[in-house]
């Protein structure tokens, strides 16, 4: 099949590298959450090929994701398989996790289970990166992502722009505790967390 591509990705991939190349410096297994098209995989995983990448996604992302794997060929990246929050995760364990604009997709209800379901699948130092953009305090921080919000809500109620300290919360008890927030491109962040319990 013809291989999907984002545009968003294609900008974004470089300045999510530089943090992720130190941040996940000395780890071996990490998990992709939503996986979307595949491009991050394949990027990520060419330029850390001492990291075993797994890709992960519902089932209707997955044929996508296996094309850019299988163009890549790269030998640091397994099949991809089905990930979904309400119930079927991959087993790990995983020393590493990664997840790209997945946050403000789901319902609030299932970033809740994301969280929850983290420590069965995870080593008890495993690092967290999340990306994507975030309201500060209950509110947008930006003209663009107040309206990326209203858009999101228009399609569908429950999603939307996360409050950056809800989902601070949602990871300590989960045992992963907010190391850096590192500003990104496009008023986006990059939210590293360390898993201490």
């Amino acid at each position: 099949m013809e291989r999907p591509s984002s545009p968003a990705c294609a900008r974004n991939r470089a300045p999510i590298l530089a943090v992720l190349q130190p941040w996940f410096a000395d780890r071996r297994h990490v998990l992709e959450i939503g996986s979307g098209t595949g491009e991050h995989a394949v990027h990520f995983a060419a330029a850390m090929p001492q990291l075993v990448w797994q890709t992960s996604d519902r089932d209707e992302y997955l044929p996508g994701i296996r094309a850019w794997l299988d163009h890549a060929r790269l030998p640091n990246t397994l099949p991809t398989v089905t990930l979904d929050v309400n119930g079927r995760w991959p087993e790990g364990p995983f020393d590493a996790v990664f997840t790209a604009n997945t946050l403000h997709i789901m319902g609030w209800p299932e970033v809740q289970r994301l969280f929850a379901a983290l420590p069965a699948v995870c080593t008890v130092d495993a690092r967290l990166a999340i990306y994507g953009p975030f309201h500060e305090r209950g509110h947008p921080t930006c003209d663009s992502n107040a309206a990326f919000d209203a858009a999101l809500q228009a399609r569908d109620p429950r999603m939307g722009l996360r409050d950056r300290a809800a989902v601070d919360d949602l990871a300590a008890t989960s045992g992963f505790k907010l190391q850096r927030v590192v500003p990104m491109p496009s008023n986006n962040l990059c939210m590293l967390y360390r898993r201490e319990a």
